[in-house]
């Protein structure tokens, strides 16, 4: 007879709130949207013009009439994941490293999750995440964009070859990561500055 091995028991997934799975999202989108070029002359961080009338969203509109709102948020996102992937990469050991879109697996992957579920929602971004409509405005304003970095507080920080160091390991709560993350933003500069902790081990 063959002995059968037991199957390997599922990891259960540490609790996170979802309210903070949806705040953490909320900044990404909101950087990812202030990142971009634009026709309307944004941050130029990423050199996309998905979330603007004649960009993306006229294409969109018409390859996804029902999702294409999701769509546009979900390209800027990634154009600015790839330009945080990128400069983590200048960093030795850079999977140690925690920034606004590289929180760590689980979290990376819980936050995918959630925007998958939101675009199958039904529901427009702006209803699902209502934080969007705080800090995206439809003409885009780079002194209110900087006012809605500042709320996140004053973080200490310094130069490193991937961008800004925040002093310390990043707290303990997913929320708190992201504020600090985020506040990290100021002083908006010509390129992003990708405010990251490192961690220790």
């Amino acid at each position: 007879m063959f002995e059968v091995e037991p199957a390997p028991a599922r990891q259960e997934r540490s609790p996170i709130p979802l309210s903070d799975i949806d705040f953490a999202l909320s900044a990404q989108l909101v950087v990812a949207w202030a990142g971009e070029l634009g026709e309307d002359k944004r941050l130029g961080w990423w050199k996309t013009d998905l979330i603007s009338e004649y960009g993306g969203e006229d294409l969109f509109k018409r390859l996804l009439p029902k999702t294409w709102e999701w769509a546009v948020l979900q390209g800027a996102r990634e154009a600015a994941r790839r330009t945080d992937a990128e400069l983590r990469s200048r960093e030795s050991d850079a999977d140690r490293i925690v920034s606004l879109y590289s929180l760590g697996f689980e979290l990376d992957e819980r936050i995918d999750e959630r925007l998958q579920d939101l675009k199958r929602s039904g529901l427009k971004p702006e209803e699902a995440l209502p934080a969007l409509s705080e800090a995206m405005t439809r003409a885009w304003n780079k002194q209110q964009f900087q006012d809605w970095v500042q709320t996140c507080g004053e973080v200490k920080s310094e130069a490193a070859p991937a961008g800004r160091r925040l002093k310390g390991g990043p707290p303990a709560g997913l929320d708190q990561t992201v504020l600090q993350l985020v506040g990290a933003l100021a002083p908006l500069g010509d390129s992003y500055p990708m405010p990251h902790f490192r961690k220790t081990a």
